[in-house]
């Protein structure tokens, strides 16, 4: 794969941590030149700059917030004007606030929209316009846009955001095919962190077949296979993540 993948040029959305920053770097060790947001800890963004540099490969980390349109358009142009063109875009930058449905905000509604459905149109449309024949968008959504597998998390709306990124994925790919380009949804089951409360990741573990949380790698692994060319042929897909809890 890194031989096919070497001088491709990858936009990664929330690339400092996490699911992010493994994106980051496992395209950057298949040999793609990446570009990625982060929004407040320029600290974080460079570590993983450093780590992806001391592997080989290279990326540049640019601050932009998923809210804001002119930030994400601005960081787009400045991945073309840096690397010359693009091949892969990476929506993986999310606001993740859950709470009852009965006493949601609309104040936190409306910033979940404006990061998570606005944004990742907004970074679609922009990229668009650069991508070459045989480019790639991989957005990442939640198996959470299918399948409540708990009713305590309280994922409303999180799962509203996570289906309308599933839903304009699939209507992209058929926009995008005349040009060769593909696009496909990947969707994380639970995935293990510092910050999720014990009850939740128990709550997870209890209905994940394989008796195990996700890794942000699992999700990077995946979307290296669609980003590369072996993945030609798929388009309009969703792929579940998830250690079989929508089985």
């Amino acid at each position: 794969m890194s031989q096919q993948v070497a001088n491709r040029v990858a936009f990664v959305t929330g690339g400092s941590r996490g699911i992010g920053a493994a994106i980051v770097k496992r395209l950057a060790k298949e040999g793609t030149r990446v570009a990625f947001t982060y929004t407040t800890s320029v600290e974080r963004a460079q570590e993983v700059v450093r780590e992806v540099e001391a592997a080989g490969g290279t990326a540049i980390a640019l601050r932009a917030h998923n809210g804001k349109p002119e930030e994400i358009k601005e960081a787009v142009a400045a991945t073309v004007a840096e690397f010359g063109g693009l091949d892969i875009l990476v929506n993986n930058a999310f606001l993740g606030m859950r709470g009852p449905f009965d006493t949601f905000s609309l104040d936190d509604f409306d910033n979940m929209l404006a990061v998570n459905v606005r944004g990742t149109f907004v970074a679609c449309q922009e990229a668009s316009a650069h991508l070459r024949e045989g480019g790639r968008v991989i957005n990442i959504g939640s198996i959470t846009a299918d399948q409540q597998p708990q009713d305590v998390f309280h994922t409303s709306v999180y799962s509203m955001c996570k289906a309308a990124i599933a839903g304009l994925t699939r209507a992209l790919a058929r926009e995008l095919a005349p040009r060769g380009i593909t696009a496909n949804t990947v969707q994380p089951g639970s995935i293990a962190s510092n910050a999720k409360p014990a009850e939740v990741e128990a709550s997870w573990l209890a209905v994940t077949p394989l008796g195990r949380l996700g890794t942000p790698g699992d999700i990077a692994n995946v979307v290296a296979f669609l980003a590369s060319p072996e993945s030609a042929f798929v388009t309009g897909a969703t792929w579940n993540v998830d250690g079989g809890v929508a089985s």
